[in-house]
């Protein structure tokens, strides 16, 4: 299984509201949450990351939802990219839960590790992924893409990830 992360946007209430599947993997875990969202979040998201990492100390997080019963929410979502040391060596987490009563719950977390240039070229795809006119986006440690022929042509040499 090798790196990657892939987001297929589902027609909801656009442009206001997302519907989004988050699929990602180090390569050695895999995680899927399926993630309702503002639209602003991903432009967000986008301009935090294309800055990214402005100090040695620098954080984005992105968050949705939360882990406590009590607050009710059907799911939580973490997007945390930091950096490991003072020479700029960075990593994204992912933190997935569906919140659904033991029996259903599924919950992953890990990290991914990539240069601040790939968090750039990831930051350039949200950004133009939020404009809403492609419906998959998918990044890697290496390169990415937007447009569901790339992303077919992306899967078709990767294994599939757990459903």
């Amino acid at each position: 299984m090798e790196t990657l992360l892939k987001i297929t946007r589902h027609p909801y209430e656009e442009p206001y509201h997302l519907n989004l599947d988050f699929q990602a993997s180090n390569g050695r875990q895999a995680g899927f949450l399926e993630i309702y969202c503002v639209a602003d979040d991903l432009r967000q998201a986008a301009r935090e990351l294309s800055v990214f990492p402005r100090h040695s100390s620098d954080v984005f997080v992105w968050e949705i939802g939360s882990e406590y019963p009590e607050d009710r929410f059907g799911f939580y979502f973490r997007f945390r990219a930091f950096t490991l040391d003072s020479r700029g060596s960075c990593a994204i987490q992912f933190r997935f839960n569906n919140n659904q009563e033991l029996r259903y719950r599924e919950m992953s977390e890990f990290c991914i590790e990539a240069e601040a240039s790939k968090i750039n070229l990831l930051a350039q795809l949200i950004h133009e992924f939020a404009g809403l006119q492609h419906s998959t986006l998918w990044w890697d440690t290496q390169s990415g893409g937007l447009d569901d022929e790339l992303a077919r042509t992306w899967s078709a040499s990767q294994p599939p990830l757990p459903s």
